[in-house]
């Protein structure tokens, strides 16, 4: 197993790896054929979005290193009982090519206009790494159109311990981007995202090949790079926006912080704390980040109790 811990002050374990369980539930790609891809302008960019199933609407929101095509064990579980939206973020996977409006405040009006397009009022909204905090600033801004939120494994700049997590040494990508660095990448997509899937896993050949190719291929398209660059280098503009957010008032639907055992884990409450008032968590056993790959099973099970409780409407 590998892995790297970063143990804050408060003697928690932060940062680490992930792991993939459950294998076929873990490594399918492809979301049910019941499923329409669609393409969706908003807030002045068009974003790749994927509908399926009936009932109350959830939205799914990704992270780095990955696409909406990261949510297909639980887009495919919820569909039964929900209508899930999945979008790709700003500039990312299919989503058009982006220069601008990567602050998650932007952000999150990409998702409150693909909403309106698709007649959705309110939804509840599952988040993981990036998503994290376009979700985050959607909340703040819409708190009516969030039922109910889970964080996955990520910190939200400016909110809770975010000055001790960027201290740790495996976050030098968070400064990493530029012309200069684009040009280094260039061609070398895959090289440059094998760093993340394998440091950030407990066990990197749990991030299967598959999945490993067709990643590299969606950030190796015109523009991927730049708009993953775009998204960290936004970080500093965020910490302003939130900190003013949370100065306005704290996030009052439920919450469910997620962090894998061996990363985030109880780390993830504690940064949701710090701005919501009815916060519960769940730390899913021998998983690091990549929470929907490693652990399908267990995420997919803590996700659906959640969503089962009452929602703020």
């Amino acid at each position: 197993m590998r892995g790297i811990g970063l143990v804050l002050d408060l003697g928690l374990v932060l940062i680490v790896t992930f792991v993939l369980g459950a294998p076929a539930f873990a490594q399918e790609l492809s979301y049910p054929a019941d499923f329409r891809a669609q393409q969706i302008t908003t807030n002045g960019t068009t974003l790749h979005v994927r509908v399926g199933g009936n009932g109350p609407a959830v939205v799914l929101l990704h992270g780095y290193g990955e696409t909406g095509d990261m949510w297909t064990p639980l887009a495919t579980d919820l569909a039964r009982d929900f209508t899930v939206i999945a979008p790709d973020l700003r500039g990312m996977g299919l989503s058009a090519r982006a220069d601008k409006g990567f602050d998650k405040k932007n952000q999150a009006e990409d998702v409150a206009g693909v909403m309106d397009a698709l007649g959705v009022a309110n939804a509840d909204v599952v988040a993981h790494d990036i998503g994290n905090m376009v979700a985050f600033a959607f909340a703040a801004q819409h708190p009516g159109r969030v039922r109910r939120l889970v964080m996955m494994d990520a910190p939200v700049p400016g909110i809770g311990p975010w000055e001790e997590i960027l201290k740790h040494p495996l976050l030098w990508h968070f400064r990493f981007g530029g012309a200069d660095m684009e040009r280094l990448v260039a061609g070398r997509e895959r090289i440059y995202l094998d760093r993340f899937w394998n440091e950030f896993s407990a066990e990197p050949a749990r991030f299967v090949e598959a999945s490993r190719r067709h990643y590299a291929e969606l950030y190796a398209r015109p523009g991927a790079m730049r708009a993953g660059f775009a998204q960290f280098a936004a970080f500093d503009q965020d910490v302003i926006d939130n900190r003013a957010f949370l100065a306005r008032g704290r996030l009052k639907m439920p919450v469910l912080a997620i962090g894998g055992e061996r990363s985030l884990g109880a780390t993830m409450a504690i940064v949701m704390r710090a701005a919501a008032d009815d916060v519960s968590e769940f730390i899913v056993p021998q998983s690091g980040h990549w929470l929907m790959a490693e652990q399908p099973q267990q995420t997919v099970g803590a996700i659906r109790a959640f969503l089962a409780k009452p929602a703020v409407r």
